[in-house]
């Protein structure tokens, strides 16, 4: 709806009702106020909103900030000159995108010695960037971009945020479904009572599976290569985690992208039946 409309309707529809009433039609001076309580409540939400909506899109439509919070989609901190060097600024420069950053509760700082790490301050920025990226991949015009090594490891397997995406993420939810162990819908999932009894003889236990109010126990996530859900939510965490930990997988440097191992491969395969080539 056009902001002028949005400006002008609610003062029209008030006229309107103090008219209809002064001639004594009740019913159309009660439809009329009516129109006024909703198209209020809709102006109030979005002068509400819109100012913040368009805040945050700015700082995230910016290239060396956009670029600083993709590389912090892989859940681990960097220091302010990691960030720099992705962003391709220098460090004043990135000092500033930080500070905006952070002010507008995108990032945290974690303080150890003398070093500042950055990270995304919680799950609910992580998912924002995600659909964004999500987006841009899929519903997005398509533009030509060369593909690179990079490209190709990213495909093959990479963290998002604190779980598992690419060929490898898709293949862990494939295979938990398939298995019985996990059933998904559109926005969320569960985890079946073999799908316990699965994990815990994997080795994963009980205590890293509880439900938070803090954070969405099991759902799909869209995977922006494979064009398929992968898991994310404590479950989607709890599976990178035990990949990591039995150094299945490794990080590759500078890089969301990471590697499986030989062990990783045989893991993988004893585990889930999964072979990636």
């Amino acid at each position: 709806m056009d902001i002028l409309c949005l400006l002008i309707w609610p003062p029209l529809l008030r006229w309107a009702a103090g008219t209809a009433l002064s001639k004594g039609n009740a019913s159309l001076a009660d439809e009329a106020f009516g129109l006024v309580v909703g198209v209020g409540a809709f102006y109030d939400v979005l002068m509400t909103l819109g100012p913040g909506l368009a805040e945050v899109t700015a700082l995230i439509g910016d290239p060396a900030r956009a670029n600083m919070l993709a590389a912090l989609m892989d859940g681990r901190a960097l220091t302010a000159t990691e960030l720099a060097y992705v962003a391709g600024v220098g460090a004043s420069t990135a000092s500033a995108h930080l500070a905006k950053l952070h002010d507008a509760n995108l990032l945290s700082v974690v303080k150890q010695g003398r070093h500042r790490y950055f990270r995304l301050a919680s799950p609910l920025v992580s998912r924002m960037i995600e659909g964004i990226m999500t987006f841009a991949a899929i519903g997005s015009p398509p533009r030509y971009r060369p593909r690179s090594t990079n490209d190709t490891a990213m495909r093959l397997a990479r963290t998002c945020y604190d779980h598992l995406a690419g060929r490898l993420g898709v293949a862990l939810a494939d295979a938990l479904v398939a298995h019985g162990h996990v059933v998904l819908g559109d926005d969320a999932g569960e985890l079946t009572t073999a799908g316990i009894l699965a994990l815990d003889k994997l080795g994963i236990a009980k205590d890293a599976l509880r439900h938070s109010h803090k954070r969405v126990f099991c759902r799909p996530c869209l995977d922006w290569s494979e064009r398929r859900p992968h898991l994310a939510g404590t479950i989607g965490a709890a599976l990178a985690t035990h990949c990591f930990d039995h150094h299945w997988i490794e990080h590759i440097r500078d890089s969301r992208a990471v590697r499986i191992t030989p062990a990783g491969r045989a893991g993988l395969r004893s585990a889930f039946d999964i072979e990636l080539g």
